[in-house]
């Protein structure tokens, strides 16, 4: 690996290479090495780079090409799961539990995944992102139950999306809208879903090139964020039958 990939230095505050260095296969594969820290990071993301591998490797990063994105201004959720939610009891909450969150990302099994790449340290790092400011989830309770959520990482006004979960289905789409909506509000444009795959395209993702991606961002993420600190309060509790009833007349998808 390291005759062909760049391996990062030890200071959390080195360089990393530039994205169109990324190897095409594996996808946008960077650099190896380097740390999880709180620095390296935030560099990392406000880079369009992230994290990404498996117990037993390297800290692996990348930076994919195409990058998967949603506009928080025009995502919308399918009608049928809208009208589903009308009847749902369900609440939505802000940074309320992110270490739950992280937790049932990494354990909840997925269709198709052997294990996770949301190792300990992997774990331990966000929950320092989040105690830094950086890091937040949005929560599905079911009662006194997490049946869905989504984690990720905001930097000025730019949402990096790292993983989300259900215990119940349709919860995380649920959490997705709900975030989605409320970047909106706070003028936050873009989500970054990383890599595509046929959920997130059946929820009305959008592929960018790489350069448009890292440009894009480039500039969001200087801006001055529009919220700091734990979202709890400004996010406040959504529930999920208003929620639907807010989102009916834009609602996109089939009947």
């Amino acid at each position: 690996m390291s005759l062909h990939l760049p391996r990062l230095g030890d200071d959390p505050q080195a360089p990393f290479p530039p994205v169109s260095s990324a190897l095409r296969r594996p996808d946008g594969l960077l650099a190896f090495g380097g740390d999880l820290s709180v620095a390296r990071l935030a560099n990392a993301y406000r880079l369009g780079i992230f994290p990404w591998f498996s117990q037993g490797q390297p800290i692996l990063w990348w930076s994919p090409d195409p990058r998967t994105v949603f506009e928080t201004a025009t995502f919308a959720l399918p009608r049928r799961f809208v009208r589903q939610l009308r009847r749902c009891d369900w609440q939505v909450r802000a940074d309320t539990a992110f270490e739950a969150v992280v937790g049932a990302c990494a354990s909840v099994p997925r269709p198709g995944q052997d294990g996770t790449w949301i190792t300990d340290a992997m774990q331990a790092a966000y929950a320092a992102l989040h105690r830094a400011g950086l890091a937040h989830s949005i929560e599905v309770f079911e009662g006194d139950r997490l049946v869905g959520g989504i984690y990720g990482v905001a930097i000025g006004r730019m949402f990096f999306g790292e993983s989300m979960f259900s215990r119940v289905s349709g919860a995380s789409k649920l959490a997705l809208g709900a975030l989605a909506r409320q970047l909106h509000r706070w003028q936050m444009p873009l989500i970054d879903a990383q890599v595509g795959n046929p959920h997130l395209d059946a929820l009305g993702a959008a592929h960018w090139p790489r350069p448009r991606f890292v440009e894009a961002i480039a500039g969001l993420v200087e801006q001055p964020s529009p919220i700091t600190g734990v979202w709890t309060q400004p996010f406040g509790v959504q529930r999920a039958a208003t929620f639907a009833q807010r989102a009916g007349q834009t609602a996109a998808g089939t009947p």
